[in-house]
């Protein structure tokens, strides 16, 4: 059995688990307070151009977002969000359970229009009963959107025009942030991204560590007592070297776009063979996550060999499903999937 049901089935990289072998002895600081994070930090406002940075390591996804969202926003705001945005669909309410609703609005391919960003903002603050309402806090994106697409410098540009016009900040979530940025579709560069939005997180989780995220405020813009905040929301390590260590290895000799490429590569590979096999493709997706539409009889068949996403059913007869790459996948993979397609 072969797999491609997600990007984080691996552990971690070699590299880094030679360096949590080499740094296992070490007697460190807990809570984050060590030198491996102190680099690691670093690195990575070198890495963002953004010297005035401040930087977090949390534990993971789920405890990122609603942790950022619960410490950005007030009592009475909410979170705007694609109606297909991780926070409102596959984090069990996390952000809901800190007293702040998802405020959907449609979401296309995974990604939020502008145009239609600005009507439902000018919609919600003209209201006459604006006052009785959740009032939209701050507006949240992926990069890339669950269905694997990425914005362009433009739309994201559009975006922050946006949210400025309207005095909200805007968030990243970034879970995936490697495999956008090393996408040959995308003309967004790492400092691009510092610039346009008011906090993101460069994932850990899925692009070679054994769990963790990079939180960066890039104008030194994090709320008073985040780090207070994060231990509250439970997404704080007392071990923290783990995800110092782990960050500042990424960040070495960009291991991070490296390894984030090699995926992009794969899933090009297996987009190349899914066309040659005549797969109808669900959407057109240039990241590590490719969706195809499959009968529901060879899905089943398929399903005997190869594991993979079940994504949304289409007809009585076919389903999309998702199949990812990730910074491990080997070639082999690949192939051994064409044999059984």
């Amino acid at each position: 059995m072969i797999s491609f049901t997600c990007d984080y089935s691996e552990g971690a990289h070699p590299m880094i688990l030679a360096r949590l072998a080499e740094t296992n002895l070490e007697q460190l600081p807990g809570y984050g307070m060590d030198h491996y994070c102190e680099s690691a930090k670093a690195k990575i406002r070198e890495a963002c151009e953004a010297p005035d940075a401040d930087v977090f390591f949390l534990v993971g996804g789920t405890q990122t977002n609603s942790t950022i969202i619960a410490a950005m926003l007030r009592d009475y705001e909410g979170v705007v969000s694609a109606e297909t945005g991780h926070i409102g669909v596959h984090e069990a309410g996390a952000v809901e359970y800190t007293g702040h609703k998802v405020l959907t609005i449609p979401g296309h391919q995974g990604k939020i229009d502008p145009t239609e960003l600005q009507a439902y903002l000018t919609a919600a603050t003209t209201d006459p009963n604006y006052e009785h309402m959740v009032f939209p806090g701050m507006v949240y994106i992926s990069f890339p959107s669950e269905y694997g697409t990425i914005y362009t410098k433009r739309e994201l540009e559009e975006i922050r025009a946006i949210c400025d016009r309207f005095s909200l900040p805007l968030m990243i979530d970034g879970a995936r942030l490697g495999y956008g940025l090393t996408s040959p579709a995308c003309d967004l560069t790492l400092p691009d991204i510092a610039r346009l939005c008011d906090v993101f997180y460069i994932g850990g989780t899925k692009v070679g560590c054994f769990c963790g995220e990079a939180v960066v405020f890039p104008r030194g813009n994090a709320p008073k007592h985040f780090y207070t905040i994060t231990k509250q929301h439970g997404a704080m390590l007392a071990k923290g070297r783990l995800l110092g260590i782990q960050f500042d290895t990424l960040f070495t000799d960009k291991l991070y776009f490296r390894i984030s490429r090699h995926a992009i590569d794969m899933a090009m590979q297996l987009k190349a063979m899914l066309k040659e096999k005549g797969c109808r493709f669900f959407l057109d997706s240039p990241t590590n996550q490719q969706f195809v539409v499959l009968e529901n009889r060879q899905l089943e068949e398929l399903s005997k060999n190869v594991a993979f996403d079940l994504w949304d059913r289409v007809d009585p007869d076919h389903t999309a499903i998702r199949f990812a790459t990730s910074w491990a996948t080997p070639p082999e993979h690949i192939e051994e999937l064409r044999r059984w397609l």
